[in-house]
């Protein structure tokens, strides 16, 4: 990272790419900023030791979990790569799973390793690595938790190549969507009555009502060892249909900017009326897979579209006004 962006530099450049999330984009952006700030600090320092805190992001399904990942380490200018938790709990060769993984962050280096020890690592579905139903805690979900404790924590891990990257400094994210975690909220908070002034009386409330504790993640199924690896721990929450259709519209690369260019490179003009992202929000919330869906439905509406424009080179402008009824395709005159 050539200079260190302050905190609210990193959600300004998150807010030109990610919708909605403002509490957990403010969250990762100090995670971030302490992260580096105590890797140039240890460089200076030769008698404190300032230890890193990995994250934890929990969150449904298509909320942006692996977007602001992504995002960050673009901002950051810092290798990136993501883990499937769901896949290491497949295998019986954890730590060769997890040993490429770091192999893959080094790639993203171009083989640079110093770089690739300043890099992010994306562990999805960490809440996969229990058992479901209440029963004894999955072993194979146990041992990927245990397999991944010494490289959250720091560890030289030996290569394939014969070479060893210390995680010292690598970050790592763990994402998983936690159903089931209100209920265990619900009956572990129990948070009623703050002695402040009214107005900041709810909002104090229900702060502490939404904040997961340790002893939380270990009801869930999470192992102590695993949990106390994660000390910041940040919520995603549904969008909204107001959200998906922002995310459609408004990001520099959203999609509807995306087929817009797309067709002008034919030098055909599109346009889209309101009302069909709102039709395609909507089908979005029913389908209960959030932004992931956008594209597909999304898609599915231009196919009629991209599959004219290429054999009608007199069109001249797209203009789509529902999702239910064929797009209206203008010629030159």
């Amino acid at each position: 990272m050539p200079s260190l962006l302050k905190p609210s530099e990193i959600v300004h450049r998150l807010d030109e790419h990610v919708i909605g999330q403002d509490s957990a984009k403010r969250t990762l952006a100090v995670a971030i900023y302490t992260h580096f700030r105590r890797m140039t600090a240890n460089a200076a320092l030769d008698s404190v030791e300032l230890s890193k805190s990995n994250i934890l992001l929990i969150g449904p399904t298509g909320t942006g979990k692996t977007l602001l990942c992504e995002t960050l380490a673009r901002i950051l200018d810092v290798p990136f790569v993501t883990a499937d938790a769901t896949s290491l709990a497949q295998t019986q060769f954890v730590g060769d799973e997890i040993e490429a993984i770091l192999h893959r962050l080094v790639d993203r280096a171009e083989g640079d390793l110093p770089r690739a020890q300043r890099g992010i690592v994306f562990v999805d579905e960490v809440d996969k690595l229990k058992a479901i139903g209440g029963q004894a805690r999955a072993t194979s979900g146990e041992s990927v938790q245990h397999a991944l404790l010494k490289i959250m924590e720091g560890a030289p891990v030996r290569l394939r190549d014969g070479r060893h990257i210390d995680t010292t400094h690598i970050l790592f994210i763990c994402g998983g969507a936690f159903v089931g975690m209100e209920r265990i909220l619900t009956k572990t908070h129990t948070f009623g009555f703050i002695s402040t002034s009214d107005g900041d009386d709810q909002q104090i409330l229900e702060r502490l009502n939404a904040r997961i504790k340790p002893t939380d993640l270990l009801e869930f199924g999470l192992i102590p060892e695993f949990a106390g690896r994660l000390p910041i721990v940040t919520r995603l929450h549904d969008l909204s249909q107001d959200m998906l259709i922002r995310i459609m519209t408004e990001p520099r690369n959203a999609l509807a900017r995306q087929f817009t260019a797309m067709l002008q490179a034919d030098g055909v003009e599109l346009q889209i009326e309101t009302e069909v992202f709102r039709q395609i929000a909507e089908l979005a919330i029913e389908y209960k897979a959030g932004a992931r869906s956008l594209r597909g439905i999304f898609e599915e509406m231009m196919t009629d579209v991209i599959y004219a424009i290429p054999d009608n080179p007199a069109i001249r402008r797209v203009t789509i006004r529902s999702l239910f009824e064929p797009a209206e395709l203008t010629t030159a005159a």
